[in-house]
Order: structure tokens, then sequence, then C-alpha cells
């Protein structure tokens, strides 16, 4: 029987235990890119965090069904597109692509369905026609509002108050609206801009209520899991709420809303205003994919993140010490083995037991940061068992070694590391690189057989200088990266 998963619901401020609308079921949505640029580092937490929390569910059992959205109808996309003279789509198809070849490469698995705003126009006028037809929306000059006075449970989400918003309201407001919160649901046509027809006139959709239609569509009028970035809670997935309970009188629309933190530079606020708006692809010139993914879920979710290069060194370091532990359980795994032992037998049930543990921080609202320490543990014992091995000249404990593998995989598995790429398309660059590397290890053993250790010296440095570890081992030399 599954074990009980907490998750911290943004709506209720506390953890709850998750409970499927359907059992063994969960729908999930993700507020996903708007694609006017290439993704950030803002980009890359929540969909990695995303990815983890897929990843759990499907290991305990669950079937996932995933949506994620892109926001491919913008301001920030027309205007992009005006500055370079293309059209609005050209702008969206490059960047949609810009956004997989950035994902792929931190091993984030692609969501089983990615509706698009211009894709789902009917849709979305259908949505407004009912807001309209039920008394929450209203049309001024080929705009239609939302009138959040219509809605009882408006800043449920956020926590805010109706009239504290109007309060603090700016002077500027548009005076046409019967509430200056109310927000847009369909904004009227303007030149340079796409534009659809509808009963109001030309125009297209407000940024809200793509994700309400869209969701929707696919999962229901109410489903298990909404998630994205803190900086949604207000006031994008408020109004998401208000539009879609508005449209369907269905109450929750969203039975568990998940927040990722935010994320600092150097401990300051990303923007570009402040010049540290980081995109991946520049990350990914100095540090390994692996590396930014596995800097990202080492944190827990939803505490704030703070991005820095000296922080992206430690995590490839930690990762370096995890790789080390794989790298010599594999070693293990080439040793004729043995039969057990009262340490073999001992250590068995202390790996199973950091298992355990494991997945009980994982099930406590996806604590990847708990659950890697536990990880770090295990490696540890993998570390202390093989040198224990190869001091007492002995053999393995061919058992052990099988758990202990089996347990290494499926917890990396889970927080999407150290997973076999074999079948994946590899850098054509990378692979040069390696070739040449294995040819200067080849050399260097040849070398040493022909007892040259000058040369052997000489090509151990020009490795070191290619920022490659060598290590000579009982099984042969083995290299990695710095």
């Amino acid at each position: 029987m599954t074990k009980q998963i907490f998750v911290y619901n943004t709506l209720s401020r506390h953890k709850e235990e998750f409970k499927p609308m359907t059992p063994g079921k969960v729908k999930m949505y993700v507020c996903g890119v708007t694609p006017y640029n290439h993704p950030h580092i803002g980009n890359a937490r929540p969909f990695v965090t995303w990815d983890v929390i897929r990843r759990f569910f499907e290991h305990e059992g669950y079937d996932v069904l995933h949506v994620q959205n892109f926001t491919d109808v913008d301001d920030k996309i027309i205007n992009t597109a005006n500055k370079e003279g293309v059209q609005w789509f050209d702008i969206c198809n490059r960047y949609i692509d810009s956004y997989f070849e950035v994902m792929d490469k931190l091993n984030v698995r692609r969501a089983h369905i990615y509706p698009r705003v211009s894709e789902h126009i009917p849709d979305i006028i259908k949505t407004v026609q009912t807001l309209i037809d039920k008394g929450f929306g209203y049309v001024i000059d080929g705009d239609v509002y939302y009138s959040v006075e219509k809605f009882p449970y408006y800043g449920q989400l956020s926590g805010r108050k109706l009239e504290d918003m109007l309060a603090g309201a700016r002077v500027d407001v548009d005076e046409r609206k019967h509430n200056p919160m109310d927000f847009a649901l369909w904004k009227a046509a303007k030149p340079g801009e796409p534009a659809w027809d509808c009963p109001w006139g030309k125009g297209r959709p407000g940024w809200h209520i793509e994700c309400s239609t869209m969701s929707m569509k696919y999962l229901g009028e109410s489903f298990d899991l909404h998630g994205g970035g803190s900086d949604l809670i207000f006031p994008h997935h408020e109004n998401e709420i208000a539009q879609s309970e508005g449209c369907t009188g269905c109450h929750p629309f969203v039975h568990y809303w998940l927040h990722n933190g935010f994320i600092t530079v150097n401990e300051e606020k990303m923007s570009k205003s402040l010049g540290n708006f980081f995109m991946v692809i520049d990350i990914l010139k100095e540090f390994a994919p692996e590396v930014l993914r596995f800097f990202i879920v080492s944190t827990h979710y939803r505490s704030p993140l703070d991005f820095s290069d000296a922080r992206l060194k430690e995590a490839a370091a930690s990762l370096e010490r995890l790789r080390t532990a794989g790298d010599n359980l594999q070693a293990l795994n080439l040793m004729m083995g043995a039969g057990p032992t009262a340490e073999s037998t001992s250590l068995s049930a202390r790996v199973l037991e950091l298992r355990d543990k494991f997945m009980d921080a994982m099930r406590d609202d996806f604590n990847t940061a708990l659950a890697i320490s536990y990880l770090f543990a295990m490696a540890k014992e993998i570390n202390v068992y093989k040198s224990s091995v190869e001091a007492a000249k002995g053999k393995p404990d061919g058992k052990l070694v099988d758990v202990m593998t089996h347990v290494w995989k499926e917890l990396c598995g889970i927080i999407g590391i150290f997973e076999d790429k074999t079948a994946a398309p590899k850098d054509a660059a990378v692979d040069q690189e390696d070739a040449k590397i294995n040819d200067l290890v080849a050399k260097r053993q040849a070398a040493r057989k022909a007892k040259n250790y000058a040369e052997a010296d000489a090509i151990r440095k020009q490795l070191t200088e290619m920022g490659i570890i060598l290590e000579d081992t009982p099984q042969g030399p083995k290299w990695k990266r710095q």
C-alpha cells in the first residue's frame, strides 16, 4: 500500500495529506513560459522542481497527467517581434525550441500536453462568453473585464482582502472599470498586434484567462495539483481561481496549490534592471547541466534559492562526491562476488534504512534537501565498504552489491541525476573530446607498461591541464572532469 504523501497547500497555508480526486491518478497543471527570450534561471527552478515531483508520484505508483502551457500571445512577444521586424509566431517558435533544448539538457521530462494560447482561441472566447452570461464579465469598448466583487472567494489564495487592495490601488487605474481591481479577460485589437474575431470585436485574450481555459479543457473543471513560482500567486493564480470557479460554479477549482520559492542572485532579487538576469544557456557554458539541476534540487522547493558562481561550484563538488560513490559501486559490481558476512548483512539493513528515510523525506512535501542528505550517507557507506574490501583483498557480498546498486539507481532516478543517457544523442564536440582523452589515457597506460615513466607523467600532466582527474584503480585507469 502506498504510504501517505503530505504537501504544503498555498490555499490552506499548511501541509495536507495528498488525496487525489481519482485513486491512483494525479492531474497536474504547471504554468509554462512566455516564449519571448531564452529560459533564465528563474524558469529552470519550477520546471526542475515539478519534474522531481512528477517523478516521485510516478515512483509511488501514480498515473500522472502533466499539462504545461506556453503563453504564446503576450505583450512581450509582440514587442520583441516588432523590434526585430518579424512575425510574433516566429519569436514564439524560436524560443519554444530554445525552451525544449535547455530543459532536455537539464533532464526535465516532457509534459504530456503543451497547449498554446494561439491554438485555443475559440475555447477562450467560449469561456469569456460564459463569464459574461453569468454576470462575472462585462464589455467596455471591445475590452472584457472580470468583476472581482462578484466572486466571494477573491483573495483566498494570496490572503489579501479586496478592501485592502482597493486602498492600495494606483491613482492612474482605468476609470472605465467598475472596480480598480477588475482585470482583463479580453483586450480590444490594437495596430500591429495579433487579433481574432469574437462577439465583442477583434482582439486577443488577457493573460489569466488562458490557463483557466486550457487547464479545464485537459484536466476537467476541478483537478488535483497546480504549480508555479511564488510570483504567480497574485494576481495570476488568484485570477485563475476567480475565472474558473465563476465559469463552472465548481469549488474548488484546484485542490492543492504548490509554489516554489524565489531565486536571488548573490542575495539580491534577480532582475534585468540590476543586471543579474542569467540565461540558462549562458550558465551551461560554464557548468554541466547536471550541476545546475543538482544545485536546484539541493534546496527545498519552497525555500529561497540564492544563485551564485560560488554556490554552483559547491554543487559541482558535491555532485562529484556522489559520482565517485557511483563509480565505486560500479567497481564493486565488476568484482567477483562472495557470500554474506555479519558486516555485509548489517550494511544491507543500513542501506534499506537510508532508502526508507529518503522516501519519508520525499513524502514530506518533497523535501529533496533532506532526501539528498541520505543519498550522501549512502555514498559514504559505499565508499567505506569498497575500501574495506580492497584492504582485505577480498570479495564483496554479491547480494549486498545488488541491493546497493538497486537502491542507488532508484534514489538517483527520483532526483534525476546519473541516469543512463546512452540512447540520447551526444554533442559532437563532447564526443570528440572524450575520444581524445581516452586516447591519451591509453597512451599513458602503454608508456607505463613499457616503463617509460617520464612519458606517462607528461601525459598525466597534459590531462590535468585539460581539467581531467585521473585515478589508477585495480580495474584499470578511470578519469573524470574536474
